[in-house]
């Protein structure tokens, strides 16, 4: 069974980020979303809320789990026996970090990380970018999130 591993801070979750989960969850038997802190930017979601509306938005996947991660993600993935990391990628700047994050994990364990192209219409969307739209409006957020996700950003900065 091939099993992949999404990490990622997903506060909050983008429409790029359910469309490389989507597109994963066709090439692997398995893709566990791992929910995480990125440990270098303050949260606007709590872990346990992010963790809600990532599941709320892959419901519809069967083959698709979501999980906590703390620490390190290939620890997480040799706990959880997978093999693969799956990331997306925007641009040339998202194309050096994540071949920088690649080469560590490959030498820290025997993983694997497939990268996925973010499609024409994600390529701009960014978790950084849709908190700074919602603070200051809630026009057309549902061109950058899932509607579960519209409705949280709307909640929070009422």
């Amino acid at each position: 069974m091939k099993k992949a591993v999404f990490p990622g801070s997903f506060d909050p979750l983008t429409n790029g980020h359910l469309d490389i989960i989507e597109r994963a969850a066709e090439l692997f038997d398995e893709v566990v979303v791992a929910v995480g802190k990125n440990t270098n930017k303050a949260g606007l979601f709590q872990p346990d809320e992010r963790l809600e509306l990532v599941k709320a938005a892959v419901s519809h996947l069967d083959n698709v789990k979501v999980g906590q991660i703390e620490g390190l993600t290939v620890d997480y993935m040799e706990k959880i026996g997978a093999k693969y990391i799956v990331r997306g990628l925007r641009n040339c700047k998202d194309f050096e970090y994540e071949r920088d994050i690649a080469g560590a994990n490959s030498a820290l364990d025997d993983v694997e990380t497939v990268l996925l192209f973010a499609k024409p219409e994600n390529q701009n969307i960014s978790s950084s970018m849709v908190k700074e739209i919602a603070k200051l409006s809630s026009k057309r957020l549902d061109a950058f999130v899932p509607s579960v996700v519209v409705k949280a950003l709307q909640e929070h900065f009422e």
